[in-house]
């Protein structure tokens, strides 16, 4: 076993210092105030019912925040309202604390996307949230669904969460998944480990279905066209059945979802439901099921081509650089996309891209005491998952064809766990706090099949060519199985009404064996093999509401995940060591004028050791350290009542150091995929007619990006934008319906041809983001 230790640097981000320094001036003031504002008694009861917001702010998710239980009386207080604001800080955030902070009460940057802010915005799957959120990229690269950039990381130094659940590294089990049966998308940025383990450098995105709701049932369909002939539809149910305490939500969504290049397509189909039932005042159980499908024929990029062979159809503005190919080494010299390549499929006839999952989710919530609360929930997960497609797609210089090479892979995975959560309000030297002692366990066995080599290849013209089949296929076999056990703290101290301190810790074992047998049965050299880790990660920061609606926050925190990219296929040679990560961050808060506007503000600058980056292929590179160190800007406002303003901004200087190799060094280069300047910017205006209409207009600027380590070739940075008009049809027109609207959208209004995303494991092609599209929908609410 081996321990994760953080070495604190010897520089700390100056803007901190002088936050802390005006926090302690204010202290012994405050303290001699003795007054305090403790967090609200943990919910035992599901949600009251609320008014249906009238609109969030982009980056917002439910309006309301945890409800006081009054601790004395038989029955639970009655739901403070809840103020909605333009960032929506005021909403509690599951995956960035377990104890019941709201996004301002947290001492680090979370942001919340609500499903109103998707609907308004169009987002249809996680991948275009993200594109909307402060600082992160995304691109639906096929053998990595899903795959994010946040702050300087990316794939799987990101965890991703599903209701607060990981199931594995994200470059492993993440899919691309559609919005329409989910609650909200959380943001936690940096180290995240305390609260997901093992594999958050980066931070974590957490995705949260649908929950129900206690009173009136509300109802809700949506259905969507545009002129790639792809379609949404969803309906969903959620409220208070005729049995007393009892309450439910379900949710039912189908998609097909068509690209731009010819013969590719996603289609999903999601169905998921959820019971609460209130047993007593401080009883309360529940119970979820999910089953989620997609399946496709994928989009693997276009080829790099030398803008010698393309001549005229040579394209200026998407890529730039000089490449050697990784795949057939010939040399291509300066690199284009070619404009013929644009809609042209390389992948084989047969391909597919198929994933099944399944989600049980069971707990309850317990009043032991007026201040003591216990939280359990069980859950089981299994997928499977099939990738059959010719994935490399390499021009070579000496033949002027295009290699191909195909892939077979597929996952059989089953998961069990447990998570219990005791919360303890307590009064420490006549000081709130409250305490929260977290045990969690799970098992995961994985089976991966597998194509063995020599994997069947061939070579075909830039256009016009014979797509042809994925040709004979032979299967070896790798397993991996993951017992994980943590027990984590994490407490809120509140020194005075304006100032906490918050920490936490979590001590993790993680218990790996590891077996792969070839294409005969016989297991290869190295195999089976066992290896244990157990590192110490955790948080400590504080926040300070200097003035009412202004507050200050800075945080320590450490993380830890795999040195070789991914547990689940970490062979006996690789690197068996974590890696570690600390962040220091700073910044501000302020929401004021009202609850009409709100900005926040973080600097931060984090630190990973002992990094293994990808080298194309399945190859691995040591790179000793990896630097990140940026900014974080974020307002929204409403000036007069049809109109309203929000932008976002971030900086990120990423970086290498100590990356060194035999015949070279790229210490110093930006990892794949990280931009140093992602913005978004929105302005909307209302006209209160009798059929009220909205006008709206987003853009989007991600600045320059590399798709290897070694920088030699540049996705060049873009800008794009979306507009879109809507209208609410009054319930006069439609008795039976509360609410009724009907959108116009057209995304990539200037038909911008752009590189979205580049995969290093396949550096030989580039992935194209989606020219201009026109989409209608209509959603409906009784």
């Amino acid at each position: 076993m081996s321990s994760i230790r953080n070495v604190r640097p010897r520089r700390f981000p100056l803007a901190s210092v002088a936050f802390t320094l005006l926090a302690v001036v204010d202290l012994p003031a405050a303290l001699a105030q003795q007054a305090r504002e403790p967090l609200p008694p943990v919910e035992v009861s599901p949600a009251q019912p609320r008014k249906p917001a009238a609109r969030d702010a982009p980056g917002t998710r439910r309006a309301a925040v945890r409800r006081p239980v009054a601790s004395a009386a038989p029955k639970p207080a009655a739901p403070a309202a809840a103020v909605q604001t333009p960032l929506n800080s005021n909403v509690v955030a599951e995956s960035a604390s377990r104890l019941g902070l709201t996004v301002r009460q947290t001492p680090a940057t979370v942001e919340v996307i609500s499903a109103e802010t998707m609907r308004e915005q169009g987002y249809r799957t996680v991948s275009e949230v993200a594109q909307g959120a402060v600082g992160v990229t995304s691109g639906d690269n096929p053998a990595e669904p899903s795959a994010f950039s946040m702050r300087g990381f990316t794939n799987s130094q990101i965890n991703t969460l599903y209701n607060g659940i990981k199931i594995g590294p994200q470059n492993m089990t993440s899919r691309i998944v559609d919005t329409a049966n989910l609650e909200a998308v959380e943001f936690l940025k940096g180290p995240a480990s305390l609260i997901s383990g093992e594999g958050a450098a980066g931070g974590a995105i957490n995705f949260v279905t649908k929950q129900p709701h206690t009173g009136a049932i509300r109802n809700e369909a949506d259905f969507s066209y545009d002129s790639l002939n792809s379609f949404r539809a969803h309906y969903g149910s959620g409220g208070s059945t005729n049995v007393r305490g009892l309450d439910y939500r379900f949710d039912i969504s189908r998609s097909s979802l068509n690209g731009f290049v010819d013969d590719t397509y996603t289609r999903t189909f999601d169905v998921s439901g959820q019971l609460n039932y209130r047993i007593s005042d401080g009883l309360k159980v529940w119970g979820a099921i999910e089953y989620r499908e997609d399946r496709g024929k994928a989009y693997w990029g276009a080829p790099l081509v030398p803008i010698a062979f393309s001549g005229s159809h040579a394209t200026t503005g998407i890529v730039s650089g000089n490449y050697v190919s990784n795949y057939n080494n010939t040399n291509l010299g300066a690199i284009t996309i070619d404009d013929r390549t644009f809609n042209t499929n390389y992948n084989v006839l047969d391909n597919r891209n198929v994933a099944q999952e399944v989600w049980l989710r069971g707990g309850f919530e317990l009043k032991l005491a007026p201040d003591l609360t216990l939280k359990s929930q069980a859950y089981g997960y299994g997928a499977e998952r099939t990738w059959f497609n010719n994935e490399v797609e390499a021009f070579n210089s000496t033949t002027n064809l295009v290699d191909r090479e195909r892939f077979y892979v597929a996952h059989s995975q089953r998961l069990v766990g447990n998570i219990t959560d005791l919360i303890w309000d307590a009064n420490v030297a006549g000081f709130d706090n409250r305490l929260v002692t977290t045990l969690s366990s799970s098992f995961l066995d994985f089976v991966r099949p597998g194509a063995a080599f020599p994997f069947p290849n061939d070579s075909v013209p830039l256009v016009n060519f014979d797509r042809g089949f994925y040709g004979p296929l032979t299967i070896q076999r790798q397993t991996a199985r993951i017992d994980n056990e943590a027990l984590s703290f994490e407490d809120r101290l509140k020194l005075t009404r304006s100032f906490a301190l918050i920490g936490g810790l979590r001590v993790e074992h993680i218990g790996l064996d590891r077996n792969w047998t070839d294409k005969t049965g016989l297991e290869k050299a190295g195999f089976p093999f066992t290896k244990d880790w157990a590192p110490v990660t955790g948080r400590i920061g504080y926040t300070w509401e200097a003035v009412p609606g202004l507050t200050f926050f800075s945080q320590y925190a450490t993380g830890a995940d795999i040195a070789a990219n991914n547990i689940f296929l970490l062979g006996p040679t690789q690197p068996l060591d974590l890696t570690t990560a600390r962040t220091y961050e700073t910044g501000v808060k302020h929401l004021f004028w009202d609850n009409r506007a709100e900005w926040s503000f973080s600097a931060y600058d984090i630190l990973r050791k002992n990094v293994y980056a990808a080298a194309g292929g399945q190859a691995l590179n040591i790179a000793g350290r990896q630097e990140s160190k940026g900014v974080e800007l974020a307002a929204s406002v409403r000036p007069i009542e049809p109109l309203r303003l929000w932008g976002n901004i971030a900086y990120v200087d990423a970086r290498y150091a100590d990356y060194n190799f035999v015949g070279g060094s790229f210490s110093g280069n930006t990892p794949p995929n990280v931009p140093r300047i992602v913005a978004n910017a929105g302005a909307s205006y209302r006209f209160f007619t009798p059929w009220p209409v909205e006008l709206g207009i987003v853009g989007r600027h991600v600045g320059d990006r590399y798709n290897t380590d070694a920088n030699t070739v540049t996705m060049n940075a873009y800008t794009v934008g979306d507009v879109y008009a809507f209208v609410d049809i009054p319930k006069t027109v439609f008795n039976a319906v509360d609410q009724a609207r009907l959108t116009f959208r057209v995304r990539n209004i200037t038909d911008k041809r752009y590189a979205i995303w580049g995969d290093p494991f396949y550096p030989d092609q580039i992935l194209l983001g989606a020219p201009r599209t026109y989409e209608i929908s209509a959603a409906f609410k009784w």
